[in-house]
């Protein structure tokens, strides 16, 4: 009970930065995300590579977990996920797993879809190790890197969205190629943007910048997630100890009290066999 009280508080302390870091950035990425699409349903193949719109056969599912565990159904989660696209959504394809995270990796280590493609990025559990947009970006361009080669079709993130301490969602987010941006009924299907330098040098700007923080906030999220499943676990497991710690107390006096009243029944058996 003592080591799980001391875990739970070691990850609300890990927690509170990491949901501060999420928070922060969620809106930021939220809004690139929206700009990329609406300006990537302008674009043609040819002012955009990550945008193309090829017959899908080969496809990369990035799978977000934590290096450690004690997190309840954090990681079999992404992994129950993965494994249900791979047979579902994408039977008959192509499929490559690119893991974040030790779990993951040993999950699908095994298999035929782990890490196939000489671009992709090697050694990603470590990332977690020094989380920050120095090496998230790297990570996200060699994915990128393989889209533009033509390596795969699909680029897809599995990971574990953050809602709060309690709750985390998994979440499925389409990475390549860009999904244009989805308008209501009544909308206009290219909105009219002002390039300013020029458009070429925005493009090639942006939709990298865009892509990577993208990229960067779903680590972020699963990292902020996996900190909060872990002070619920360490939570409930120190209140199941502590209902274990109380039976046991109980049981323990229960023996005690049984031994003291065979003392008391020997004492007084011996004291009348004295007086007869």
């Amino acid at each position: 009970m003592q080591i799980t009280s001391a875990m739970k508080m070691v990850s609300a302390a890990k927690l509170r930065r990491a949901q501060d870091a999420v928070t922060q950035m969620r809106p930021y990425s939220l809004k690139l995300q929206e700009i990329l699409g609406g300006l990537s349903s302008g674009l043609d193949t040819s002012e955009n590579t990550f945008g193309r719109t090829d017959s899908i056969k080969n496809v990369l599912i990035v799978a977000i977990t934590s290096n450690r565990g004690l997190c309840g159904g954090f990681n079999s989660q992404v992994i129950k996920r993965a494994h249900q696209m791979i047979q579902n959504e994408y039977a008959g394809k192509n499929v490559t797993v690119l893991t974040f995270g030790k779990k993951a990796e040993d999950a699908f280590r095994k298999t035929d879809y782990f890490i196939k493609g000489s671009l992709l990025p090697r050694n990603t559990s470590e990332i977690f190790d020094n989380l920050d947009y120095n090496h998230a970006s790297a990570a996200a361009t060699k994915i990128m890197d393989a889209f533009a080669a033509k390596q795969f079709d699909k680029v897809v993130l599995v990971y574990n969205h953050f809602k709060n301490a309690a709750t985390q969602i998994v979440q499925e987010e389409q990475f390549l190629p860009i999904a244009p941006l989805e308008l209501s009924t009544g909308a206009a299907s290219n909105q009219d943007y002002i390039f300013e330098p020029n458009k070429t040098e925005i493009v090639h700007d942006l939709i990298p910048k865009s892509l990577k923080t993208q990229f960067y906030k779903s680590l972020l999220d699963s990292f902020a997630g996996e900190h909060g499943a872990r002070m619920t676990a360490m939570h409930k497991a120190t209140d199941n100890a502590s209902d274990m710690l109380k039976d046991l107390k109980l049981t323990y006096n229960k023996a005690r009290q049984a031994a003291i009243t065979t003392e008391i029944l020997e004492i007084v058996g011996g004291a009348e066999a004295l007086n007869t």
